[in-house]
């Protein structure tokens, strides 16, 4: 009896100690996990083979699997390579190492192995590698040289930086006489204008490599390369001209119009030139409130100016009240970016403006394009419906998601080892697999369903970023529960009606910050879910009181809420309640708000439109669309994006602003 006592009393020990030692294997693994991310980050390939044989079995092991074999890439053989790919296979890490194995196969000018690859590359996203693939094309006659020509030249003038795949397919063309000088020298202007010397340096050297020592003079001192004193010892070709007023006209916008005006270059340059180096001036000019930027601008043929300069053409024509100016640089733009909702918009504002060929007709067109993208999907998209008449309201929700899509989420073997690595601290990584997830291990990403479904899963995680972005994804269904989620909901309406903040604004300005990610930190220092500056949390602690506040207390939740909302408060009453100009202040500082503000009264669409800074221009519109879509939500009232744009102009009372906010 006692036996059989202690065999049946045996029984749970040994279930206990074999679910510890379940335990204690899983948490090895993890450890040995984080030990490999950080020895990938060394470069230490030894330790990361040492300490791959911990994590088999563990459902992050492809990921362990990449970071081993991507150590040792440049010395495996294509064998070893594949034979890594095969273990990991369906997985974002497989066709990630493919596409780093893509692009030394790329350098190392190895087309039979990247030949043999390229057709098992599922994300297909890598500018370079499609560089690469489109020469080979070419090559092969798997499609035209032009076509394939034309191709690489919108990729490689998008590539930020110096790249090899891009400027050997350009090269490769530019030999065979596909591609004309003319793009290599638009890629070298692209690259002046946003102060790249490394890529014009790359550029100018693929017509004439002893042009790099003049390209460096340039950047350095345009105006000297310019002064006709040098034109006896100096070689200057008008590309290279083009170059060093380029150049001028970020250092001196007032001394590049003016080296304009000289014969010498009037002559010279071709009307081709002109018109775009009038399209850089203008737009310098149109980045100063009070700059003549539509003087410079009609210099110059808009047919001849790149997208960039049209942009900021139609936005000087804005600021003016020049309607004209504004539909002429559209029509001018290529039929993609004319088909953006922001020019879809305010092509059909210029037609009611200016009524060519009549008021009735005018009205009509303008009716047909607002119909085009009118919705409570974004700004101008719920600009346009305020323009048909609609207020703004939340989209009826979808139907449920059914219990076989539910079952299908869980399974979803990327997406569950996504929150695997999420949840071990591997955020980017795990970012970076659900990305794949949902956007690219199937072409053309996941359907509307299926997304909703993803985002479901996320919410339900609270992951909230993955949440809101997964959500915006869906094509033709629209659930705003989850693309304006409501973290912490009570701490942000108690404290937002505690300093008089509308909770919708709040909620705007943190969904655009941080996504809701309660320990985000951005590449300047800035933390937690309102992304607040270690020297602004220190000035406003000090003004609401907090003595004891601690640099590193900003993480907190409530403390990061308290000091931010603050801040955005002490914004919103010192630009005198102006919700754009507030949201401005926040991310590029008072400083430059009140700057932008000097000029004529504008509404506030258009002096959105007209901020100089890109990063800032984006993120007011969408802090701005994002409050009115979460007012429709929190009040289940019809909003008003308008209203909440209101105007902007000089302070009523300058005396009145508060100098020290940081």
């Amino acid at each position: 009896m006692k036996l059989v006592i202690l065999k049946q009393g045996l029984v749970p020990i040994m279930a206990a100690l074999l679910m510890q030692g379940a335990a204690w294997a899983q948490g090895s693994a993890d450890a040995a996990l984080l030990e490999m991310r950080d020895a990938f980050r060394r470069n230490n390939t030894l330790a990361l083979s040492t300490l791959l044989p911990r994590v088999r079995g563990h459902v992050l092991e492809p990921m362990a699997i990449y970071w081993d074999a991507k150590a040792r890439l440049e010395t495996a053989s294509p064998d070893e390579v594949r034979a890594a790919m095969v273990s990991m296979a369906g997985t974002y890490w497989e066709d990630r190492l493919r596409n780093d194995w893509l692009l030394q196969l790329g350098r190392q000018r190895d087309w039979g192995n990247f030949e043999a690859e390229l057709p098992r590359y599922r994300m297909n996203d890598d500018r370079q590698v499609r560089c690469y693939a489109l020469m080979l094309d070419a090559v092969a006659r798997r499609k035209p040289a032009d076509e394939a020509a034309r191709q690489v030249a919108q990729l490689w003038h998008a590539q930020r930086e110096a790249d090899d795949g891009c400027a050997t397919a350009a090269k490769a063309f530019l030999d065979s006489g596909h591609l004309q000088p003319e793009v290599v020298w638009q890629r070298a202007r692209l690259a002046m204008e946003s102060n790249r010397p490394a890529v014009v340096t790359q550029a100018v050297a693929l017509l004439n490599p002893e042009w790099i020592g003049m390209v460096s003079a340039i950047a350095v001192d345009p105006a000297r390369y310019l002064d006709e004193k040098f034109t006896a010892i100096r070689p200057r070709t008008k590309e290279l001209v083009t170059l060093a007023i380029i150049r001028l006209a970020s250092l001196d916008t007032a001394a590049a119009a003016r080296e304009m005006e000289h014969m010498r270059w009037k002559t010279q340059l071709t009307n081709e030139e002109r018109s775009w180096l009038w399209g850089v001036i203008g737009k310098r000019l149109a980045q100063t409130p009070q700059g003549p930027a539509l003087a410079a601008f009609v210099n110059g043929d808009d047919r001849l100016m790149h997208a960039d300069h049209l942009a900021w053409k139609a936005r000087a024509g804005l600021r003016a009240g020049a309607w004209g100016h504004v539909r002429d640089a559209i029509a001018a733009m290529e039929e993609v970016q004319r088909n953006e909702p922001t020019w879809v918009y305010w092509r059909a504002r210029a037609l009611q403006a200016l009524k060519e060929p009549d008021a009735q007709s005018a009205q009509a067109q303008a009716r047909a394009l607002y119909e085009s993208i009118a919705s409570a999907r974004g700004y101008h998209e719920q600009l346009a419906l305020e323009e048909l008449g609609r207020p703004i309201t939340t989209p009826p929700a979808p139907a449920p998601l059914t219990p076989q899509e539910l079952a299908w989420l869980q399974a979803h073997p990327g997406l569950q080892r996504a929150l695997a690595a999420i949840r071990l601290g591997l955020r980017s990584e795990g970012v970076r697999e659900w990305n794949y997830s949902t956007n690219l291990h199937t072409a053309g990403g996941m359907t509307d369903r299926e997304l909703l479904a993803a985002a479901a899963l996320a919410c339900q995680n609270e992951l909230w970023d993955r949440c809101i972005n997964t959500s915006e994804r869906t094509r033709d269904l629209q659930d705003h529960a989850q693309r304006f989620p409501m973290p912490h909901r009570a701490l942000v309406i108690r404290r937002a009606a505690e300093i008089g903040l509308d909770p919708a604004y709040v909620y705007g300005l943190i969904r655009q910050e941080s996504r809701f990610v309660t320990d985000a930190r951005s590449g300047v220092g800035a933390s937690g879910l309102m992304q607040v500056m270690p020297a602004t949390a220190r000035w406003t602690a000090r003004k609401i009181g907090l003595t004891d506040f601690q640099s590193h207390q900003i993480t907190d939740r409530d403390t990061n809420i308290l000091i931010g909302t603050a801040y955005l408060k002490f914004a919103l009453d010192d630009l005198e309640g102006s919700l754009p100009l507030a949201a401005a202040a926040y991310n590029a500082g008072p400083r430059r708000a009140r700057a932008w503000r000097e000029g004529a009264v504008l509404p506030g669409e258009i002096w959105a439109e007209n901020i100089p800074f890109e990063e800032t221009r984006d993120y007011v519109k969408k802090v701005l669309a994002n409050t009115t879509s979460y007012a429709a939500l929190i009040t289940g009232q019809p909003q008003s994006l308008r209203a909440r744009m209101g105007v902007v102009g000089p302070a009523l009372d300058p005396n009145a602003i508060h100098k020290e906010l940081p």
